[in-house]
């Protein structure tokens, strides 16, 4: 019986440990799955994302109901109208049949306006679209700027606890004074507190990211991208070429001129009046007739009111789109020029970081440290050049993003992707 009760006290143990191994299984390869299904985020891929996602681009999208609902009222004719009379005198009913007759074109014209309005419509999303497009892309590059920063507050800080590392073990070997170990404990500090704050900047970044592209503002995203991929720019002649056709301001405008000129089409055929037609029959007039049909057409002359201050408000309102799109294409002649001179300045800006000052700053920095460990200089001369080195690698990354920051404003000014 004994062995009985202990063979069923394996057996179940023997089960207990499989369910666990199972279980275990299990969780693993769901949290492979969830690694594995989580892709990092590329540029492209973030413009993709708030191109479809972005719930300000989403909502200005329902304009095109608005839009519609604008042609649908545009194509509506106008209703008959059903008369019956009933009276004491002769006849003594009558029914009458009113159908108002729009002349001039009128409703074409209406539905030409309501057209053109539409297009505003679309053209309005795609400016929007190209704004919200220059917000992703400095922001996508505002949280890989925030994480190298991280990284290199991480490095900073990794470097300032070997250098009070090397202060404490020259002190205890009597080699310098106490005053070296309280300083590099200061720079250990401030190299902490640095750290922290960049840390909290990157959850900004990437907090403004995702809510850009419609995310989670809790779980962190894997970004995929090197902050120091500068794009190439075409050349100014090509940008301001294609500013010409694509910009936004100059599109809505000439936009609005088409517009403005369908409704001086319209308030133009306001002149012509329209006919209203009826037909009926009167009933039950003894002696007379039983029956009687008649019929009318009645129009409205325009001698005082026909529709001339539509047109003269129309009229100057041509000259003033006219005048603004001459003015704005010179003013998008600038803005290309401007920001395709910025870009270029920027991006010359990082080419010297990168092959000049930030390789030369790390070689003094490394002949700094190899000099304070021979005992050639003391501890303030390495920690100034770490410092420098911490800010000219602070000032090449804030350099980074600023040139793609400007290539996105030149793309804004061009009206068109430009990578």
């Amino acid at each position: 019986m004994t062995s009985l009760l202990i063979d069923r006290e394996g057996e179940y143990q023997l089960n207990f440990v499989r369910v666990v191994r199972r279980a275990l299984a299990c969780l693993w390869l769901c949290t492979a799955h969830m690694a594995f299904g989580q892709h990092a985020l590329d540029l492209r891929s973030a413009l993709i994302a708030a191109e479809s996602a972005n719930l300000e681009l989403r909502a200005a999208r329902q304009q095109r109901a608005l839009a519609l609902g604008g042609l649908t009222t545009a194509r509506q004719l106008p209703n008959p109208v059903i008369a019956f009379t009933a009276a004491r005198d002769t006849p003594h009913e009558g029914l009458s049949f009113d159908i108002p007759v729009e002349l001039g074109g009128k409703r074409g014209k209406r539905i030409a306006v309501a057209r053109e309005e539409q297009k505003s419509t679309e053209i309005d999303i795609n400016v929007l679209s190209r704004q919200v497009r220059r917000r992703t892309r400095e922001a996508f590059y505002r949280s890989l700027a925030a994480r190298e920063q991280t990284a290199q507050a991480k490095t900073t800080l990794d470097l300032s606890t070997r250098i009070r590392d090397m202060a404490q073990q020259r002190f205890e070997a009597g080699e310098v004074a106490q005053l070296e170990v309280l300083q590099a404990e200061v720079e250990v500090a401030r190299s902490s507190a640095d750290f922290e704050t960049t840390a909290q900047a990157q959850r900004s970044a990437d907090v403004a990211l995702a809510a850009l592209l419609n995310r989670s503002l809790e779980s962190p995203q894997a970004l995929e991208g090197q902050l120091a991929d500068i794009p190439l720019a075409p050349t100014l002649q090509t940008a301001t070429g294609q500013a010409m056709q694509t910009n936004g301001d100059l599109s809505k405008t000439a936009q609005d001129l088409k517009t403005e000129e369908r409704r001086l089409s319209l308030a133009k055929s306001q002149a012509i009046p329209n006919v209203d037609l009826s037909a009926g029959s009167d009933f039950n007039s003894p002696p007379d007739f039983r029956v009687g049909a008649k019929g009318g057409i009645s129009v409205t002359l325009p001698l005082f009111y026909h529709g001339q201050g539509e047109v003269a408000v129309s009229t100057a309102r041509l000259e003033l789109l006219r005048l603004t799109l001459a003015s704005q294409r010179t003013n998008v002649s600038a803005e290309v020029a401007a920001a395709y001179f910025d870009y270029v300045a920027k991006a010359h800006q990082v080419q010297q970081y990168r092959d000049r000052v930030l390789p030369e700053s790390v070689r003094l920095e490394q002949m700094a440290e190899d000099s304070y460990l021979a005992g050639k200089t003391n501890l303030l001369t390495l920690l100034d050049a770490q410092r420098r080195l911490n800010d000219i690698k602070k000032t090449y990354l804030d350099t980074l993003f600023t040139a793609q920051s400007s290539f996105a404003v030149l793309e804004e000014a061009v009206g068109t992707p430009l990578d």
